[in-house]
């Protein structure tokens, strides 16, 4: 029997974006993945389908498995020969009890591997926009559980002692215990107005924070309703985070953004958006079902190998990826576009093409439906066009050739509709109206998401709605959202790079404090 191996992996403060490319290469090739309770469910979706996920999550008061059952299910795994990863929140030997876990391993003689994370009690201080420590007023910092009762006569941590130890003092795992701890803190000759504040779920769409003295800051996280997971920091350096909050540094940082593309290619737009800083909600409103006719598309295979066809022509990548996926089914290839010229509706969709090694002939300059029609116009009169398209396409480009003379076979290949099985987390939160940004990337977005959200939109009418061509634009409309974005030209890029001039010119000045 083979010898397995344990990957204890950092997942980060909570974004799943901050997972170290160690980390998620080793996620990617597990068959058994161990998860707490604050790891991520897009990092659990990086594992592979038919991995193993066990959840070990521990709350203070609810432990799904105990540390012993944990140590020894890593053990009896890593003994069977298989690729463990022990998935915690933040760095594994930071408060994560990866240590214990470490060495009941080396015990039993496992190997392991500890890949460590970016630890909330710095990173998650940073997305809550405070630096832990700053030249001017903290040079020092140190790190505490919380978890403890300061007001138990034996305990851990000596609060007398660390009050002034550091100029900034970190609690993780202390939202219960705020009132004892800054009490202690106070007792231990911290002064009573020293800044303070609590961050709720750092570095999550779900974050907030709030900000006192260490005197108020119990009251104050109190009446805000903060709850765990939190982060308390006591320093001159809570007084930045209103100055640094990510919404004051960047227009796209701290927003929640829907995204609402097919899962397949939500990953580009995911990425982009966490490099801004903001918070995808990826709630795909789109799911192929694919609608391919075998011996429909065996003709096709026939008519292009033979020459028949003037023209190809594309409005998506998704009619891309699909065509030439059944085309290979049906016993063609790439070569079997050999005898035809081939349109591509945009950037994308030219992308797509480049991709599966085919270079389109003809890109017009705007990416909807009419700009396609009118730039083939003059090349298709008395040629046969093979149009490959999603079931309920819009009838504006078949016209458009025909009218032009052209002999157009539609190719039905897939219906865009709505997924199965949405993820209710986002779902939920669409509906409570959390929603900051909503992106559409095609009219088949808006309606689904319409259809999965019962008809209704009206919880997205406090957001940004985001549209990226006039098409798109006009169908959300129509389900009564006011469209405050058009991306020109029609791509991702521009998509965001629209939505972030026009958050950017909607914030308030700043007013200089002297």
């Amino acid at each position: 029997m083979s010898l397995g191996h344990v990957w204890l992996v950092g997942a980060g403060p909570g974004d799943p974006g901050l997972i170290t490319a160690k980390g998620l290469a080793a996620l990617r090739r597990a068959e058994v993945v161990v998860y707490d309770r604050l790891a991520s469910s897009e990092l659990l979706d990086e594992a592979p389908a038919d991995a193993l996920r066990i959840d070990a999550g521990k709350s203070a008061d609810n432990h799904t498995l105990t540390q012993d059952e944990t140590n020894a299910l890593l053990v009896e795994h890593g003994l069977a020969g298989r690729r463990v990863v022990r998935l915690k929140g933040g760095d594994p030997y930071v408060f994560g009890r990866g240590g214990e876990e470490a060495l009941a391993l080396a015990q039993a003689g496992v190997p392991c591997t500890v890949i460590p994370g970016i630890t909330s009690a710095i990173g998650g201080l940073a997305a809550g926009g405070i630096p832990v420590t700053h030249r001017a007023v903290a040079t020092s910092f140190a790190v505490v559980t919380g978890h403890e009762d300061p007001t138990k006569p034996h305990e851990g941590v000596d609060w007398a002692r660390l009050a002034t130890a550091a100029d900034t003092i970190v609690v993780l795992m202390g939202a219960a215990r705020l009132d004892g701890i800054a009490r202690a803190l106070i007792e231990g000759g911290r002064v009573a107005t020293t800044p303070a504040a609590v961050v709720q779920e750092a570095s999550t769409p779900r974050q907030r924070a709030v900000t006192g003295t260490l005197a108020t800051i119990a009251e104050i996280a109190r009446e805000a309703h903060v709850s765990a997971p939190a982060l308390f920091v006591v320093g001159d350096v809570a007084a930045f985070q209103q100055s640094l909050a990510p919404s004051a540094l960047a227009p796209l940082a701290g927003k929640r953004v829907l995204v609402t593309r097919t899962r397949a290619q939500a990953s580009t737009l995911a990425e982009v958006l966490r490099l801004e800083g903001a918070h995808p909600l990826l709630l795909p409103a789109i799911e192929l079902d694919r609608r391919v006719d075998a011996a429909a598309t065996a003709r096709v295979a026939r008519a292009l190998t033979e020459g028949a066809y003037g023209w190809t022509v594309f409005t998506s990548p998704n009619a891309v990826g699909t065509f030439l996926d059944a085309l290979f089914e049906a016993g063609g290839d790439a070569r079997s576009l050999a005898r035809t010229r081939i349109a591509a509706i945009g950037a994308a969709t030219e992308h797509a093409l480049r991709a599966r090694g085919l270079r389109a002939d003809l890109v017009p300059v705007e990416a909807v439906g009419e700009a396609l029609g009118s730039a083939l116009a003059s090349h298709v009169a008395g040629a046969r066009v093979l149009l490959p398209r999603a079931e309920g396409a819009r009838d504006v480009l078949p016209a458009a050739l025909r009218a032009a003379g052209a002999e157009v076979d539609e190719l039905t290949l897939y219906l865009a509709a709505p997924p199965a099985d949405p993820p209710a987390e986002v779902l939920a939160a669409v509906r409570a109206g959390q929603v900051d940004v909503a992106m559409f990337t095609s009219s088949s977005t808006v309606t689904n998401l319409a259809t999965m959200l019962g008809g209704d939109l009206s919880s997205l009418r406090g957001a940004v709605i985001a549209c990226i061509g006039p098409v798109v634009a006009e169908t959300a409309r129509e389900r009564g959202l006011t469209v405050d974005v058009v991306a020109e030209p029609h791509t991702i890029e521009e998509l965001v790079e629209a939505t972030r001039a026009f958050l950017h010119a909607r914030r308030p000045a700043r007013t200089e404090v002297r």
